[in-house]
């Protein structure tokens, strides 16, 4: 049924829309499912060019066993009072982690980071992370440390203690995209000195010239994005719709 676990028949499903060329957004919606479901289901079950049905339910099931045996369940996620469904709740931390995990970063890195995100606060302990991920203290520092040196996540003291906790706020993914927008531009310049180096009437020199080009429209776009982003926001502040 929508929004339950995945039964074989869902996977049979899914192979035959990958082999059709179906995008993850399109097996969702004849699924009805989230695209993030079957992105997370095919991910873990050989990829889009590898993925078997039948495979998948034999080792999702014993992954199962495995996480049954191997440790008791992970305390429930706490929902702020907000009457919050918690295995909807898990269900949409392990979707945006393996999204994460998807783009290039490390698992215990992006289980970290989910972890932080579908809290209210935005802000939990070490201990916190360790008790909720059912992992070990150093996993959880060598994480964190990984995260702040890529500006994604804070470091700051408990009011009234002498703990620290860890912290991301609502510009996490501003600051992302600004470093993604000074990466672009360097390496637009990058493309061109090497167009002019090989020649700009040559195959290759076309070459480093049109993706200097595609990656300068990007970085615009993404600076008005953000410039319009920062706009709604302060409009959102100023009619009292932020704390």
């Amino acid at each position: 049924m929508p929004g339950g676990r995945l039964t074989n028949e869902d996977r049979q499903h899914i192979a035959t829309g990958l082999a059709e060329g179906l995008g993850y957004a399109e097996i969702g919606r004849r699924l009805e499912r989230p695209a993030s479901t079957i992105m997370r289901e095919v991910t873990r079950n050989g990829g889009p060019g590898d993925y078997r049905a039948d495979r998948a339910q034999k080792d999702t099931r014993q992954r199962a066993r495995r996480r049954k045996q191997a440790q008791p369940p992970a305390p429930p996620i706490p929902d702020s009072g907000y009457g919050r469904d918690p295995q909807a709740v898990q269900d949409v931390s392990e979707s945006f982690t393996d999204l994460l995990v998807a783009q290039g970063l490390p698992k215990m890195e992006a289980r970290v980071l989910a972890c932080l995100h579908i809290t209210d606060s935005g802000a939990l302990t070490a201990a916190d992370l360790v008790q909720r991920l059912r992992v070990s203290p150093a996993s959880v520092s060598h994480a964190v440390a990984f995260l702040e040196q890529q500006g994604i996540v804070r470091r700051e003291r408990v009011p009234g203690g002498r703990r620290e906790r860890y912290v991301i706020d609502d510009e996490i993914w501003l600051r992302n995209l600004q470093a993604s927008v000074q990466m672009n531009y360097a390496q637009a310049a990058e493309s061109r000195r090497a167009a002019k180096i090989l020649g700009a009437a040559t195959p290759a020199g076309v070459r480093f010239e049109s993706s200097a080009e595609l990656l300068i429209l990007v970085s615009e776009a993404l600076e008005q994005a953000m410039e319009q982003w920062r706009q709604n926001l302060a409009a959102r502040s100023g009619r009292g719709l932020l704390p």
